[in-house]
């Protein structure tokens, strides 16, 4: 007779089933786990028994059996009302699930509120055994996230420049050649003085960028331009946009480090009565479809964000797999000019 499952009964446990194929309980769980001691025939009626009781391991058994989670985490230190306005995470998490789906893998995502209250959810996913792996990113200079993950032993790709991974394996893209990219089209264009509206100070990939720009412009001989820090916000980037358009060495190129910056400094330069690009240039960082909508539509760095993820992904999934990985190194953002770019009026 066909045993039901009962939502409102208790939940069944490896004791039902021994009790329903008339095995005995070391008989289940060596069938339920993968090991030897039990015929074909057994564990498949067994794991049919299972799957119609509505049986589940739970994670502790889950960690005595030795078995594999099939997920890899993901914390994110920001809040989550910003992951609906931010393209750049959206697609990078779209790309990391299109590859974890393929091999039947889960990701477990926590925003969280700092990057100490992320490392909390890295051990306790890992110690629970809830994870196989994890993605780190938001790499700061001097991560404390690193060596902590390191002694955890818990695989882990870094989406950040090698620099800063410690022994943890990174995926990374040279954003140094894409900056001097930038700088290099704007002098050819005429600039002479040309502004940055940066990330967050700290941060590794900003650092990369700050050294990377200072150099550029150096080295062809621009004149010195204010550079403004932010959060990655719209607000943050107006903010900054007002102040290097006001400030006695106004910028006629500003280069922004995300999109979204980008667009709020588009509406504020056409506030002021500026207009783009005859008395100011920009030029924003991560080509998205908010950056070709808007008029005139974005100069921007352009790159794969979805395939960075994915990229990611099949790291982390070889580095579980074999216990050990190399690091990638993903594609340069490349110059893609729109309307929003030309020679200085003056």
């Amino acid at each position: 007779m066909s045993q039901q499952k009962n939502p409102a009964a208790r939940r069944p446990t490896i004791t039902d089933i021994a009790k329903i194929v008339g095995v005995s309980k070391v008989s289940v769980s060596n069938a339920l786990n993968g090991r030897p001691g039990v015929s074909e025939a057994t564990r498949a009626r067994i794991e049919a028994v299972a799957e119609e009781i509505g049986f589940v391991r739970n994670s502790a058994a889950r960690a005595l059996s030795g078995a594999t989670a099939a997920a890899v985490g993901l914390a994110l230190a920001r809040p989550a009302r910003m992951l609906g306005t931010e393209p750049f995470f959206m697609e990078l998490i779209g790309g990391i699930e299109n590859v974890l789906s393929d091999a039947s893998y889960s990701l477990a995502l926590q925003v969280v509120a700092d990057h100490e209250r992320g490392l909390e959810t890295y051990r306790r996913w890992w110690s629970e055994r809830h994870i196989d792996g994890a993605i780190l990113v938001d790499l700061r200079e001097d991560d404390a996230r690193v060596p902590a993950l390191e002694a955890l032993g818990l695989p882990t790709v870094v989406i950040g420049h090698p620099s800063g991974a410690g022994s943890l394996t990174p995926v990374w893209s040279d954003d140094a050649a894409a900056v001097r990219e930038t700088v290099e089209y704007l002098a050819a264009l005429g600039h002479r003085r040309i502004g940055r509206v940066a990330g967050l100070e700290g941060l590794v990939h900003t650092s990369i960028r700050d050294r990377a720009f200072a150099t550029a412009s150096s080295e062809l001989g621009l004149d010195p331009a204010p550079t403004a820090h932010t959060d990655y916000t719209g607000e943050a980037g107006a903010r900054a946009t007002r102040r290097l358009l006001l400030s006695p060495t106004r910028p006629t190129a500003i280069l922004y480090d995300n999109d979204i910056t980008a667009v709020a400094g588009l509406s504020v330069a056409q506030e002021m009565g500026l207009q783009v690009p005859r008395d100011l240039s920009i030029v924003a960082w991560d080509d998205s479809p908010l950056v070709q909508v808007v008029r005139p539509p974005l100069t921007a760095l352009t790159r794969d964000i979805h395939a960075y993820g994915a990229n990611a992904a099949r790291t982390l999934l070889a580095l579980i797999a074999r216990g050990r990985g190399e690091g990638f190194e993903d594609r340069s953002p490349r110059l893609t000019p729109r309307g929003s770019t030309a020679p200085p009026s003056a």
